[in-house]
This record gives C-alpha cells, structure tokens and sequence, in this order.
C-alpha cells in the first residue's frame, strides 16, 4: 500500500508542479490554490509512505515520477521543446529509479 501512495504522490508532485508554473510567479489566484492542494497532498503521502519505506528508493521514486512526468507535461502540453536528448534523460531517470529499487530495499 505505501508504495501505491508514493506512486500516487509522485503523480501529485507533477500536479504541483505544473500548477506553480501555471501560477506566474503566484500571481494567479486559481493555479496557486491548486499548487498549495498538490503539493500539501504530495509531501503528506511521501510521509506517510516514509513511515515504512527505506529513504533513498522512497524519495527516488517521488522525485523521479515527478520530474519525468513534469518534463513530458512540458513537451507534450506546454510547448516546451522536444529532443532525443531530453527523452533520453528520462528514460534514464526512469531506469535509475528502478535500478534503485532492484538493487534492495533492506534497512
């Protein structure tokens, strides 16, 4: 169960995310509030599944669930540029993230 709620608040990280870029600086009312819900939403079930999880794979999978879904969301909706570069990267990001995993979780 905790690593289903780490997943679902690495999702939430790139809401949070996406929501601050949208939000100008706080400047905008409605895309502020949603970065304040997510990201609330997100470090509250990073520490709840902190509570059983070991540290290093738990954050590795919060971060990297966010920055790879928050740089697709930026290709694929914000217009941010696309190349062979960037998509290599997450695909390493992503490898990382389960290299993390599979090398243990023992304490």
């Amino acid at each position: 169960m905790a690593w289903i709620v780490l997943m679902v608040s690495g999702v939430l990280e790139a809401g949070w995310a996406i929501a601050l870029k949208l939000s100008a600086g706080f400047s905008k009312l409605v895309p502020s509030l949603w970065f304040l819900v997510l990201a609330a939403m997100s470090f509250s079930g990073l520490a709840w599944a902190m509570r059983v999880l070991p540290a290093g794979p738990a954050y590795a999978v919060w971060t990297g669930i966010g920055a790879a879904l928050t740089a697709a969301i930026g290709m694929v909706w914000l217009g941010e540029s696309v190349s062979v570069l960037k998509l290599v990267s997450l695909v390493l990001i992503v490898a990382g993230v389960i290299g993390l995993n599979l090398a243990g979780t023992g304490h």
